[in-house]
């Protein structure tokens, strides 16, 4: 196994993104330096044992909590939601959550309507959790428990090491919920090892594919359970770092309406690591290739894909439901291959800022 030293500073590499996706096995081996206090948090939530878990966000870590939706529902077994801020915060609504546990997430700590949310929900009786990279910030203020990234000092505008700290978080404390952290742990550590060793061949690959799509403007990116918050995911790097015009989709909502938008100037990315979600991946791929549609395909059944133009297997973690964590960092190099062969600045994307002011 990779010996991944959490102190270790990654080499420059010209690109703040491109720094900061090299850096994500160093990242992911901070957050476990804090898997004590992810211990006691899973242990306080199973006392409480929520009938619901509500995950409030923007942007990235929205995209993570897509994630914690199958991470809560897989391993402790509870409902969970991506939450509607805008409800409370905004309109008001006197909801009681006192059988809640709400858990806010923000890379910044700072974004200002995922404070207040935190704070309303643990006045109407939530027990409330902070998510974030700064554990000095408003949103760990709000929260009764505070949780680390750990993942260093974040300065890609386009978020990639927070991302990827945010999905092992969740997962963390869903399996200490669960009873389950130890083996998490362990995982991650060797998930984070199997993401330092395929880093160098993707990245050796990624160029080529960016030229090939240059022309590309518009984009959907499916996916299907854990891994259609990847999907999520790649569509907002693609979008926010090259310009292009990228929809995530579950796999199945593909056919319902938005296939009739696909031409062969209509690429589809397909994330495909659960085999629980082939079929409906398979489908999916199948009607966007007879409609002439170039195909990626990314995940570790990406191989499994019959006609994709382009395959971008990963390494299989040792718990499927940590496959995320290796199935975007594809995506993650293509956006800063692809802005490179538009021309573009990956770090510097345009009306884009470090905190999400969402007032």
């Amino acid at each position: 196994m990779t010996s991944i030293a959490a102190e270790d500073e990654p080499p420059p590499l010209g690109s703040l993104l491109l720094d900061e996706i090299h850096e994500q096995p160093e990242a992911l081996a901070r957050l476990l330096g804090h898997a004590q206090e992810y211990a006691r948090a899973g242990e306080a939530l199973r006392r409480r044992a929520p009938a619901v878990v509500r995950m409030a966000a923007h942007g990235s870590s929205d995209n993570a909590a897509s994630y914690g939706v199958y991470a809560f529902g897989l391993l402790p077994g509870w409902t969970a939601i991506r939450d509607s801020i805008s409800l409370s915060v905004y309109y008001g609504a006197e909801l009681d959550l006192r059988d809640s546990c709400a858990i806010g997430l923000s890379q910044s700590g700072r974004t200002p309507d995922v404070v207040e949310y935190v704070e309303r929900a643990r006045a109407r009786g939530a027990l409330t959790v902070a998510i974030t990279n700064d554990p000095t910030s408003a949103l760990a203020d709000a929260a009764e428990i505070v949780l680390p990234l750990a993942a260093g000092l974040e300065r890609s505008v386009a978020a990639t090491k927070t991302y990827t700290t945010q999905v092992a978080a969740l997962a963390l404390l869903a399996a200490n919920a669960a009873g389950a952290g130890p083996a998490y742990e362990d995982g991650i550590r060797e998930t984070a090892s199997l993401v330092a060793g395929m880093l160098p061949g993707l990245e050796r690959r990624l160029p080529e594919i960016a030229l090939a799509f240059a022309y590309v403007g518009r984009l959907f990116a499916i996916g299907r359970g854990p891994e259609f918050a990847t999907a999520r995911e790649i569509a907002l790097k693609l979008l926010e770092t090259c310009r292009v015009a990228a929809e995530p989709l579950t796999a199945t909502d593909l056919a319902h309406g938005p296939v009739a938008a696909i031409d062969p100037l209509f690429p589809v990315w397909a994330v495909v690591s659960d085999s629980v979600g082939l079929p409906a991946v398979l489908d999916a791929a199948a009607r966007a290739r007879a409609l002439g549609a170039r195909l990626v395909a990314s995940g570790t059944l990406a191989d499994s894909v019959p006609g994709a133009a382009y395959s971008l297997p990963v390494p299989a973690p040792p718990q499927p439901l940590l496959a995320p964590l290796l199935s975007v960092v594809p995506g993650q190099l293509l956006a800063w291959s692809l802005a490179q062969a538009k021309g573009l600045d990956p770090d510097a994307p345009a009306g884009l800022s470090k905190v999400t002011l969402a007032r």
